[in-house]
């Protein structure tokens, strides 16, 4: 008898971005005129869910919110196309998602989200997880429903990922729970503090996993088994809007498919590499084949190449 294969269950938001390309991202006060316009599927959630269907290694499924509304059906097709269960919790009285997105021409991006529907998600909603392995989560939903969701699944045996974004204070319970947390440096230093070294704030942090992107310079993580540096793989980046998204999905799918935690980065961050060389949310997360190629063609990431990026962070 063929086992049932466990699934990745990711719990959270569902946007859809509005583009608008510019010179640079404008100042306070300060108007500028912009060129392109488009619209794409987005939002943390549903990135990172599109982000581990296309990383493989596990069927995945999402629980969002969504009005009743034509955006909905547009957020809906596209977690479908790249071969995502939706779970929808659908709100009549809040509007989908959107996201207004400037994004310049180093690649830099200012982002306004209007979380409508994201906001509908309760406790309650949180489907069975008998065939769940890993649960993946973020900030953009109510916090009390982020913790609801991380202290039922750590009782029920699943592995907790919690991608700490936006940058906000968490509470004592919603960390108890997470296995795995994944945060950038401005939300690293947001929860534990600015005092010493990089490795002293992964420290400070009571989670059995931490891991820190930094963006063009790679990643750092600490678990049980000491420090783990990855550095990042360069390429030409036209928009870096969903490579965090995409290296905390490919992350969660790479673990779930039982990679070890070094290797399972070293994909993350070629994915999140990938993701910056197209333009759009969840139109620019690439498939496995695409990564797997990428790796193939990479250099092999070398000693100096790590104690270059230990250097960088007073971590020789």
């Amino acid at each position: 008898m063929t086992a049932t294969p466990r699934h990745i269950l990711v719990a959270g938001s569902a946007n859809l971005d509005f583009v608008v390309r510019a010179a640079h991202v404008p100042a306070p006060g300060e108007t500028v005129l912009g060129r392109d316009f488009a619209t794409f599927p987005g939002g943390k959630g549903a990135n990172q869910a599109v982000a581990a269907a296309r990383a493989g290694g596990a069927p995945t499924r999402m629980l969002l919110g969504l009005g009743e509304d034509a955006f909905a059906a547009t957020l809906e097709d596209s977690l479908r196309g790249a071969g995502v269960e939706p779970v929808i919790v659908r709100s009549r009285k809040l509007p989908t998602g959107t996201a207004f997105i400037c994004l310049s021409d180093d690649a830099e991006n200012a982002i306004t989200v209007a979380p409508g529907a994201n906001n509908a998600l309760r406790a309650s909603d949180l489907p069975p997880l008998a065939a769940v392995s890993h649960l993946l989560l973020q900030l953009e939903t109510p916090m009390e429903t982020v913790t609801a969701y991380a202290a039922t699944a750590r009782h029920a045996g699943v592995t907790v990922v919690l991608n700490a974004a936006p940058a906000r204070s968490l509470p004592d319970a919603l960390l108890r729970s997470v296995d795995v947390l994944i945060v950038n440096e401005g939300e690293l230093e947001a929860l534990a503090g600015s005092a010493g070294g990089i490795a002293d704030r992964l420290a400070r942090l009571a989670v059995p996993c931490v891991v820190v992107t930094l963006g063009a310079r790679g990643c750092i993580a600490r678990s049980a088994e000491g420090l783990f540096l990855q550095p990042a793989f360069r390429v030409d980046a036209v928009d870096t809007t969903a490579a965090g998204d995409t290296f905390c999905g490919a992350l969660a799918a790479r673990l779930a498919r039982g990679d070890a935690l070094a290797d399972a980065l070293r994909y993350a961050c070629a994915a999140s590499a990938l993701a910056c060389t197209r333009l759009g949310a969840q139109a620019s997360v690439p498939a496995r084949e695409a990564v797997e190629a990428f790796l193939r063609d990479a250099p092999a990431t070398t000693a100096q190449a790590r104690e270059a990026l230990a250097a960088q962070f007073g971590l020789t």
